[in-house]
Parts: structure tokens; sequence; C-alpha cells
């Protein structure tokens, strides 16, 4: 199955780590998956800051590589919401519940265009010892850690 994943992944937190997973748990073995990791200028939209593309793609190479999962995979750059989402040839979009809206989105569009839509996997976030979704913005604001532990 071939399977498509994007987002900023910084820091790569434990919600960040199970969208992964599980996208690769879906394509299986001999499957794909595609990530598409956000450009230094898309990224910069963020309230908070990013590290550079090359330092968050080799989070995110090494936390694959650590899993040794059987599937292909890739890392593209994703210079906007959907990427290549609308014109690639995929089975799968993964998503979280924050970014359910787009994968529909994506879908509407592929239809708009004469496209076949995709199966959405939608995961639930994981959340922190607060009960309150792991999000990059809290991690950084300092509220948890990349695994949820509350630091305040």
């Amino acid at each position: 199955m071939k399977v498509m994943v994007g987002g900023t992944f910084d820091p790569l937190h434990d919600g960040h780590k199970r969208l992964i997973s599980r996208s690769f748990e879906l394509a299986g073995n001999g499957g794909e998956v595609t990530i598409g990791l956000t450009t230094d200028i898309f990224a910069s939209r963020k309230s908070h800051p990013v590290r550079p593309f090359n330092e968050r793609m080799e989070s995110l190479e090494r936390f694959i590589r650590e899993n040794r999962w059987n599937a292909a995979w890739s890392i593209e750059p994703l210079n906007d919401r959907f990427g290549s989402a609308l014109v690639a040839e995929f089975d799968a979009l993964v998503v979280s519940e924050e970014t359910l809206p787009i994968a529909r989105d994506i879908n509407r569009i592929r239809r708009e265009k004469g496209r076949s839509k995709v199966d959405i996997h939608q995961i639930t976030c994981v959340l922190a010892d607060d009960g309150k979704w792991i999000s990059s913005t809290r991690i950084y604001r300092g509220e948890i850690d990349d695994h949820g532990r509350l630091l305040t």
C-alpha cells in the first residue's frame, strides 16, 4: 500500500511518532510511505520557532531507521498544505484529529480534478499527563516535554 503523511515534525514528539508509525503499519511489508516535510518557508508560519528543514529531516530519518520498518520510504518538501497529495497515485493518507480537515480538502480537490479519492486514516492525538494534546507549541512554551510530561 502507498501511504502519505505530512507535517513539520519539530520537535519530533510522541504524537508525531504515532502518526509516522501508523503510516508504516498501513503500508506494510513491500509498501511505500511518502512523508511530506514542511519547507522552511512554509514552516515559518508557525507560532513558534522551527528548526531548519535539514535538521528536521535528519530527526525523521533517524526515527525511521531506528524502527527498521519494511516499507520503502521517502521524504519530500511540503510547500503548502497539500503537497503532491493532489496529484500523486497513492492509497491512503494518515492524519491526526487536528489535520483531518486538510485530508477532506485533499479528497475534495482530487475529485474536482477527476482523480480518485484516497482512504483517510485518522489517529487519535497523544495526550500529555494533563489530558491535553501533545503539541509542538506546548513543548516550545515549556509546558511539556516531547513525551507529554508536565514541566511547569
